[in-house]
């Protein structure tokens, strides 16, 4: 009986990720990102920025998003493979600039992972059993990397139904503020109330965007996937525009019940300030909202891994990590080297890091591949890419470029600190890859290997 061969990858020769994902379940993906655990916990931190009219940073940050994800929706369509930021920067700017940016969202994605691990083993999962912190992370992120190497496929039918429960969540919490307005129990007052006494109403804005910008961030991921996706210049633009305004239209109603429903100072002191809606209207047993809220975690945590690895996985394809990362299981042809290192390494961090020093440099670090995308999105007009592809107007992604200067001169210096720390270990990296990549012999014609 003959073999059936397998796809090879029109770039190395090496086998090809399977094409399953469909437009439904890429929109899927892309939302149970967005919708992850971040606007559960920093709807709070926003007011305490903004003051009551939380919606107002949300909507401003969903249209700075919007603007990048234009880029990304271009280079997806025009190099539907993964990779994502560190392949765009590759053909833009080279193999540096092309480690700096994979890095840089590498880090960010592995030290998410870790954060989301040890979010999901800590308060939340305190209210129904209370468990060492530490062990419960790692067995977390073990039973995530075998979802992971399952596949694909498999990886995104469960993030369709963990979205779903997200969703469920957040819209039982608008519902619940609805209700509680209804009965005359809330203030539809504080929804023009933009500003703090330390900050006028600019600075405000400004400052709670910055907060908000993260509640949106996991849009990028999705390139990474778009290699296994079986219509990418079709289905990857409707998907991402699609899941982003859901997202946007989902968390502005959140952020104008919560701040209607609970006072300001109530909300901003709050680790869980959804939970005080539901606790304020009633009617929903608040352990229940905390299961929802652990399956966002969950849900997070599985989809930035699988980013994460793909990342990984074609920052080895273009030489940019070692090529063992670039090796995938014979029948379910998932990066399973990729997975294993990138998963032990967010055990490492998880067992020696608090959710707050995790997660305070992954803004900064976004920001800088979000940068580089923007401009490489401009560099590469010149490359026709793949035919048909989408392609965004010029205006957006220089809006986007000066959007992510913007906002990164809002970050406070502790955070620039660390960060300035990540980028210069990815910048050695990177001059190590340069310098190895110019003593490689050229290959016959005298032309560089395309990346």
């Amino acid at each position: 009986m003959a073999r059936v061969a397998k796809p090879l990858s029109a770039d190395t020769g090496g086998p090809a990720l399977k094409r399953t994902l469909t437009t439904p379940l890429l929109y899927l993906f892309i939302l149970g990102d967005v919708l992850g655990a971040g606007v559960y916990v920093l709807v709070g931190q926003v007011a305490a920025d903004a003051g009551g009219a939380v919606w107002a940073p949300l909507a401003v940050a969903l249209l700075l998003a919007l603007l990048t994800a234009a880029s990304y929706a271009e280079l997806a369509t025009k190099y539907p493979r993964a990779g994502g930021a560190a392949h765009y920067a590759t053909r833009a700017f080279g193999p540096f600039a092309g480690f700096v940016a994979g890095f840089c969202m590498l880090a960010a994605g592995i030290v998410s992972v870790a954060a989301l691990a040890r979010g999901f083993a800590g308060d939340y999962l305190s209210a129904f059993v209370t468990l060492p912190v530490g062990p419960v992370a790692v067995v977390f992120l073990a039973l995530l990397a075998l979802v992971n190497a399952r596949g694909v496929k498999e990886s995104t039918r469960a993030n369709a139904v963990a979205t779903v429960i997200e969703v469920g969540g957040l819209l039982t919490v608008v519902v619940l503020g609805g209700v509680l307005l209804l009965r005359g129990d809330g203030d539809l007052g504080r929804l023009g109330s933009l500003g703090t006494p330390e900050q006028g109403p600019t600075a405000a804005l400004l400052g709670g965007s910055v907060l908000a910008y993260y509640s949106f961030v996991g849009f990028e991921t999705s390139v990474n996937v778009a290699e296994e996706t079986r219509d990418p210049r079709r289905s990857y633009p409707r998907a991402l525009f699609g899941a982003l305004t859901t997202a946007g239209a989902v968390y502005v109603l959140v952020g104008v019940v919560a701040s209607a429903a609970v006072p300001t100072a109530r909300l901003a002191g709050s680790s869980g300030p959804l939970l005080e809606v539901v606790e304020a209207a009633g009617g929903v047993p608040p352990r229940l909202f905390g299961g929802v809220a652990l399956v966002a975690v969950a849900n997070g945590a599985l989809l930035t891994g699988i980013m994460s690895s793909r990342l990984a996985y074609g920052m080895a394809r273009d030489g940019l990590l070692p090529g063992v990362l670039a090796r995938v299981l014979p029948g379910r042809r998932t990066p399973w080297a990729a997975i294993a290192v990138t998963t032990v390494l967010s055990m490492a961090l998880a067992l020696t890091g608090s959710v707050t020093t995790l997660a305070a440099t992954l803004v900064l670090l976004l920001l800088v591949v979000f940068l580089a995308v923007d401009i490489a999105v401009l560099v590469l007009r010149r490359d026709p890419g793949e035919p048909g592809h989408f392609r965004a107007p010029t205006a957006l992604p220089v809006l986007g470029a000066v959007s992510c200067v913007v906002l990164a001169t809002q970050v406070e210096a502790e955070v620039w600190l660390r960060g300035l720390l990540v980028l210069a270990t990815g910048t050695v990296l990177a001059a190590v890859v340069a310098v190895r990549a110019a003593r490689r012999p050229a290959p016959a014609g005298g032309r560089p290997p395309a990346p």
